[in-house]
């Protein structure tokens, strides 16, 4: 894939914007000693290239009504506004369009959400599926071997006995009225592995910024590129059915809310859409394996980057707030996330202008939206129960860790990869390796202690994930993940409590029991 979280494919934000035009004088509560008519107010430009634009203003009718004014002053359109959290997506082909908003009473940021031009048209694994056959075998077979407690390639999935997810299934397989919400490349809901727990009715497209509820819009737009939602999904819910895999939460519903255009690229208007949708459509956990594109991390210190964190933030509170338990995947750059310097050189990533080097603050950039507050954030593990060797980790940044693949730990037959085996568009299964691996077995973990705790506040939840994992520890020796003699991490931190697992390694049992 293009990037490491899928890439967890992509993720982050950009400039804009330079000189304040009379425009905003001619609005109500702007004050301006032009008369309202003024013949010699200038036209708001548009020479520059269509982009969108992320307003975060006070969440009060007025304040909202007052921003939708000024876009349309200043050369825009209204995509949607999201009066509740006070977010106003927008597009325009006015270079001076954010500054200019940021000008307007009761804004507190604004900026572009891309550097490359809105066309008609990221996420977090490692490298491409290598698809898996299902072994040939009579319908009867099937059945028999699933009543046993076992689906048909279940033996290939060594990640489900590593956080004991198939001793679970046994005690407790997930409640129907807990849903997972996959924000990602889509899902291809007639896999037979999914069918029988998608939910059509809590899905949706996101990626114009505001929801389409359309038929099949949460589908792939190419499954043979976009397979990453649909892998996701079946990591958390596939079916105990008598075909392929099973899930994690294999009794609880999945839905769909695709937020990657047809680049593979993942807005913040369209996450924003997406954690809204989930707020409002009683969605318990939302996956979120990639970034925010188009930059690694946003900085605060950038107006723009600054504008997509909080516009995503809003969002996700919005949604925690209404119940919903967001877990994100940590990255896959082996970065130190409590570093006092990181480099990222991939960003911006949607070639509006080329990727520049650049020396990160992590205490003001952040990683969208696996840094934001209230956010679960994991990183990945090995068959091993080690850290995977691309793994994001950093004490006081990662929360929990779970099985994410790892090629350099191999584990015995039959399983034979140290990937991770789940669902592909098309009704197929392969192997996928990434952080975004990791995240969907935490956000299955959390679908069952939401079964087993109906009531319980998304922070309950996050408590109970955190209590009952369990912690390997520092490694005691030099870490060397890909096995080439030097030391590749340093793990810092206690038993209890470090850089490389946060409070340890999800126990899917501890949950139902």
């Amino acid at each position: 894939m293009a990037h490491l979280r899928h890439r967890r494919h992509a993720l982050l934000a950009v400039p804009v914007g330079l000189a304040l035009t009379a425009s905003l004088g001619l609005l109500p509560g702007v004050a301006s000693a032009a008369p309202q008519a003024a013949p010699e107010a200038k036209q708001a430009a548009t020479d520059g290239p269509l982009l969108s634009y992320v307003v975060n203003a006070s969440a009060d009718r007025a304040t909202v009504a007052r921003v939708k004014k000024a876009v349309a002053a200043s050369g825009g359109s209204v995509v949607t506004a999201y009066e509740r959290i006070g977010v106003v997506v927008a597009r325009s082909a006015n270079p001076d369009f954010a500054k200019e908003l940021r000008a307007v009473p009761g804004v507190q940021s604004a900026g572009a959400t891309r550097t490359a031009p809105i066309t008609p048209a990221a996420t977090t694994d490692v490298g491409k599926p290598e698809k898996v056959k299902l072994p040939k075998a009579n319908a009867a077979a099937a059945a028999r071997q699933s009543a046993g407690g076992a689906e048909p390639l279940e033996s290939l999935q060594w990640d489900l006995p590593a956080i004991k997810a198939d001793q679970a299934a046994k005690i407790n397989p997930g409640s129907r009225k807990v849903t997972v919400g996959v924000i990602d490349t889509g899902v291809d809901d007639t896999h037979p592995d999914l069918a029988p727990n998608f939910s059509r009715a809590q899905s949706a497209s996101c990626v114009s910024g505001k929801p389409d509820t359309s038929p099949g819009a949460w589908r792939p737009y190419n499954p043979d590129k976009d397979y990453h939602g649909t892998h996701v999904a079946g990591t958390i819910a596939a079916a105990r059915n008598g075909v392929g895999v099973a899930g994690v939460a294999p009794n609880v519903k999945v839905s769909a809310l695709k937020v990657s255009d047809k680049n593979g690229m993942f807005y913040a208007e369209s996450v924003v859409c997406a954690f809204v949708f989930a707020a409002e459509h009683d969605i318990a956990v939302t996956n979120n394996s990639y970034y925010v594109d188009p930059w690694m991390f946003n900085c605060a210190d950038d107006p723009d980057q600054k504008a997509i964190a909080e516009s995503v933030a809003r969002a996700s509170k919005y949604a925690q707030d209404k119940g919903t338990v967001n877990v994100a995947s940590a990255g896959n750059s082996n970065f130190d996330l409590a570093a006092k310097e990181i480099t990222d050189a991939s960003s911006p990533n949607d070639k509006g202008r080329p990727a520049q080097t650049r020396k990160i603050d992590p205490s003001v950039c952040l990683d969208v939206p696996a840094q934001l507050p209230g956010v679960v954030t994991v990183s990945a593990t090995g068959v091993k129960g080690q850290k995977s060797y691309y793994s994001n980790y950093g004490l006081g940044q990662i929360d929990v860790a779970a099985p994410g693949g790892d090629k350099y730990q191999v584990p015995d037959l039959p399983a034979k990869d140290g990937r991770i085996l789940s669902t592909l568009p098309g009704g197929d299964w392969g192997f996928l390796q990434g952080t975004s691996m990791a995240g969907p077995h935490v956000a299955g973990v959390a679908a069952l202690l939401k079964s087993a705790h109906p009531k319980s506040s998304p922070q309950e939840i996050q408590w109970l994930l955190k209590a009952q994992a369990d912690n390997p520890g520092c490694p005691t020796a030099p870490y060397d993940g890909d096995g080439d003699g030097k030391v590749d991490a340093v793990c810092t931190g206690t038993k209890n409590v470090n850089g490389f697992y946060g409070f340890g390694i999800v126990d899917a049992l501890d949950a139902v029991r």
